[in-house]
């Protein structure tokens, strides 16, 4: 009952997350990329200045898309773990950032959120109840003509 429980918390947490980091980062017509996030990721200087449009335009439905099949717990073994590799990525991000001494906003919750070593931390502990979510699809008894 518990673990159930557990399970729960994490799922919609992580969903609830990626559902809002979503939903900030869309664009003025939600088909059109936000100048906000573009912003972010040229100042990240890691990404190629033609791949800033195409994923200021797309990541932001990935992230909600991501959301909703966390909500409906189709496959949870794979969005779990597709959820684990995209905090996990957003981690490397921010401290490839970080180190190279870039002063650059996080862009994950809000567009005036600074990349800091907290940030780093911050990321690091929503990446624990997406690492239960697949964990837990490991441990668990399978029941009959379910499959993850």
């Amino acid at each position: 009952m518990i673990l159930r429980i557990l399970h729960w918390i994490c799922r919609l947490g992580v969903a609830g997350m990626f559902l809002y980091t979503g939903y900030i980062k869309l664009g003025p017509g939600l088909l059109e990329p936000s100048l906000q996030f573009s912003a972010i990721l040229y100042g990240y200087r890691l990404f190629p200045t033609s791949l800033i449009t195409p994923v200021t335009l797309y990541f932001p439905w990935v992230e909600i898309a991501l959301a909703v099949l966390l909500l409906v717990g189709w496959k949870m073994r794979y969005v779990a773990l597709a959820a684990c590799a995209l905090i996990v990525t957003f981690i490397g991000i921010l401290t490839i950032t970080y180190l190279r001494g870039i002063d650059a906003n996080c862009g994950c919750f809000s567009f005036d959120d600074r990349i800091r070593p907290l940030t780093i931390v911050r990321d690091g502990l929503i990446l624990l109840p997406a690492l239960y979510l697949v964990l837990e699809t490991f441990w668990r008894p399978r029941t009959a003509g379910r499959r993850d």
